[in-house]
């Protein structure tokens, strides 16, 4: 049987008092400097879209144990994972009714 122990969440590496002792500009200046930032990139905005989430429906769903026990295995936030799943099933689908 399943073991039902939450996961254990990752260990915060912020060092916040320093973060907060910093000035807004220095906090700029250091997120202008780091290349992984992909704010400091315009490429990585060019295509970009802005989404809204819509809003969720609670409803009752039964699914296979194995198919729920594969996404739990990955810890907090399994449904959303589930849900990510159905969605880029949807997406293909919608997907192919448009092009026919």
């Amino acid at each position: 049987m399943p073991s039902h122990k939450k996961a254990e969440p990752l260990p915060d590496r912020t060092d916040w008092a320093a973060l907060r002792a910093m000035s807004d500009n220095e906090i700029e200046r250091i997120a202008a400097d780091d290349e992984d930032n992909p704010a400091t990139d315009e490429s990585h905005w060019v295509n970009a879209t802005v989404i809204l989430p819509s809003g969720k429906t609670s409803i009752h769903a039964s699914f296979d144990r194995d198919v729920v026990d594969f996404f739990k295995r990955d810890g907090r936030g399994y449904q959303a994972r589930m849900n990510a799943v159905l969605r880029h099933h949807m997406e293909a689908q919608q997907g192919k009714t448009s092009r026919s």
